[in-house]
């Protein structure tokens, strides 16, 4: 049996905050199983590795053996969560909720224990309230409070315009958890306002008030944005192994290490363990491929991991170009292409800026050989091959 300390290093493990530890150490000793509740929009089809690190905390909880509530916002969805934005965003329709939520309820069992897994909608209750029943919820909060979370107050201060059906989201997520009487609320550090409102209407409505723990937002590819598929930084659960096992791979050293933290079941331990490793000489690359090898084995399996680890290998690590890759023909024009405005065009990066650093930091080659001249301009006509990083290829022909 894991004991208290243990299991509360293990809960602390990666998280952003806990609102309040000294009322989660209470509520373990009461030694029965908590309900474990965090709620996913599904505002897309696809979950990404960024998701995950809420998911992965999920799945802690059930190790420990608490109640684990996956709840899906398919009527929070048709809202639209404006956490962070800075103008009303567009509700889902129905039919775009249900067809999302559908997919999550098959990603999600590629973490969680489905046997101790609650999956629930928030429509079962929010379907069923009046609208005499949602203005005696409203009545529980104050415009004040709600001005005080950063993005609906910055965009007053602004002059931005605020719908009334946006100050609804919290509330509903709030009642969330008065609806199934929730110990503890993940989620990222976006949604503390939101979740703090659970604590509020919980205590309204008669109930101890639940524990937030927040969860950092996971750094894309990039190491600089959050992992996003807008901004193409992301690694998807449903990519194919390769491709997954190359994103991975194509990770700096130092994001490496918060990836480990965030979404690997390695014990802070050996993680550590390899820390020290690199610190007395071994390479990175080779502690990276242990990371890359149990993610690529969780959303898959481990032949599946093995195979796509000795192509990378034999691909990148012993020089080798993949058999197929895109083509593109572009014409010269009299003043020729900067090699910036080739590698956005060519879709090897998101922008001439991003090309320009791709160059910087020596991830850009031309038929093998590392460019370095970020000035670089084509003048003549012919064909070649450019490279950004260890997986993006595409053959180019000017004319």
């Amino acid at each position: 049996m894991t004991g208290r300390n243990e299991t509360l290093s293990i809960i602390c493990r990666g998280t952003e905050e806990i609102l309040l530890e000294s009322e989660l150490i209470d509520r373990l000793k009461e030694n029965r199983p908590l309900r474990i509740k965090a709620g996913f929009d599904p505002t897309a089809p696809d979950l990404h590795l960024g998701h995950t690190v809420l998911i992965n905390k999920l799945r802690q909880f059930q190790d420990l053996g608490h109640e684990v509530i996956f709840l899906i916002g398919d009527f929070t969805g048709m809202i639209g969560d404006p956490s962070g934005k800075s103008a009303t965003r567009p509700p889902l329709s129905r039919d775009e909720v249900i067809e999302n939520a559908r997919t999550y309820e098959q990603q999600i069992f590629k973490i969680l224990d489905p046997e101790k897994t609650l999956v629930m909608f928030n429509s079962s209750w929010m379907g069923e309230m009046s609208a005499a029943d949602m203005i005696k919820l409203a009545a529980k909060h104050t415009v004040a409070r709600m001005l005080e979370r950063d993005d609906f107050n910055k965009r007053y201060i602004g002059n931005q315009p605020i719908s009334i059906h946006e100050f609804l989201y919290p509330l509903v997520q709030g009642y969330d958890s008065v609806a199934l009487e929730a110990d503890v609320e993940l989620g990222g550090t976006d949604q503390k306002f939101n979740l703090l409102v659970g604590r509020q209407l919980q205590e309204a409505y008669g109930q101890k008030p639940q524990i937030v723990l927040t969860m950092p937002i996971l750094e894309g590819l990039d190491g600089v944005q959050k992992m996003s598929k807008s901004l193409n930084n992301y690694i998807g659960i449903n990519e194919p192994p390769f491709e997954m096992y190359s994103k991975l791979m194509s990770l700096s050293d130092e994001l490496m290490w918060r990836y480990f933290e965030l979404l690997s079941f390695r014990p802070m331990t050996e993680i550590e363990g390899f820390r020290k490793e690199v610190e007395t000489g071994t390479n990175p690359r080779d502690i990276k491929v242990r990371l890359a090898l149990e993610i690529v084995e969780r959303f898959h399996n481990k032949q599946a991991a093995d195979k796509a680890r000795e192509e990378f290998t034999q691909r990148f690590s012993q020089g080798a170009m993949p058999d197929e890759m895109p083509e593109h023909e572009f014409k010269l024009g009299k003043k020729g292409i900067p090699i910036g405005n080739l590698l956005k065009q060519a879709g090897l990066t998101a922008s001439t800026s991003e090309a320009i650093r791709m160059i910087q930091q020596g991830a850009v080659r031309l038929d093998g050989e590392k460019v370095s001249d970020r000035d670089r301009v084509f003048n003549e006509a012919g064909s070649f091959v450019l490279q950004v990083g260890k997986r993006k290829f595409a053959r180019i022909t000017l004319v």
